[in-house]
């Protein structure tokens, strides 16, 4: 979670602390950095945990503990009390990442598999270089760390903006230009060695 707003960053206050769910609310509603802190110590293992259990990867649970948190921190004035406590708001923000990172991973290996289908010539016709460039793209895809990866289909494929990338999946936007740039040299240089590759054989 980026510095700027990871809660474990934040020093508690000097003179005692949070003590119900109440005041914790009434923080955060007010930006309060201290009630944000003493949110994420509260809810921040169950919130863990969820995403564990249902994703089976801690890499992507980290992940979707970062976008509910930072989703909550943002999208703060939509809490409502009288909908229900702080906590339940939280559960429900992390099913919806937790329904979003499903989907997302569910559509990368969907698009990885359509690519590899299409190249050997069954479904698609094309040249050989045609061919052989999706075969490429598609394993260096897969090869890509999740973020970049998942940044660079949403671009691709979605023909989403960086800002509509960074609403889309509670990343910064530094972070989804820093994604986008690393995963493109990345893809470039494995696509060309792939190629290199290729001709030498």
């Amino acid at each position: 979670m980026p510095t700027e707003t990871r809660p474990a960053d934040v020093r508690p206050p000097a003179v005692g602390e949070f003590r119900c769910e109440d005041e914790l609310a009434r923080g955060l509603l007010a930006a309060d950095e201290y009630a944000f802190a003493a949110v994420y110590r509260r809810w921040g293992s169950l919130v863990h945990a969820m995403a564990t259990r249902s994703l089976g990867d801690t890499h992507e649970a980290e992940d979707v503990t970062q976008q509910v948190f930072l989703g909550a921190w943002r999208g703060r004035e939509g809490y409502r009390s009288e909908r229900g406590p702080l906590g339940g708001w939280l559960v429900g923000i992390t099913r919806r990442k937790i329904i979003d990172a499903l989907t997302a991973r569910t559509r990368r290996l969907t698009l990885i598999d359509t690519v590899a289908h299409d190249a050997d010539g069954r479904h698609r016709e094309g040249t050989p270089d045609e061919v052989l460039d999706r075969v490429l793209i598609a394993g260096e895809l897969s090869r890509l760390p999740r973020g970049q990866r998942e940044v660079l289909c949403l671009a691709f494929f979605e023909d989403l903006t960086q800002a509509q990338i960074a609403e889309r999946t509670g990343l910064p936007l530094g972070t989804v230009k820093s994604h986008a740039r690393r995963g493109l040299h990345r893809l470039r240089e494995g696509i060309e060695h792939g190629r290199a590759d290729e001709a030498a054989a």
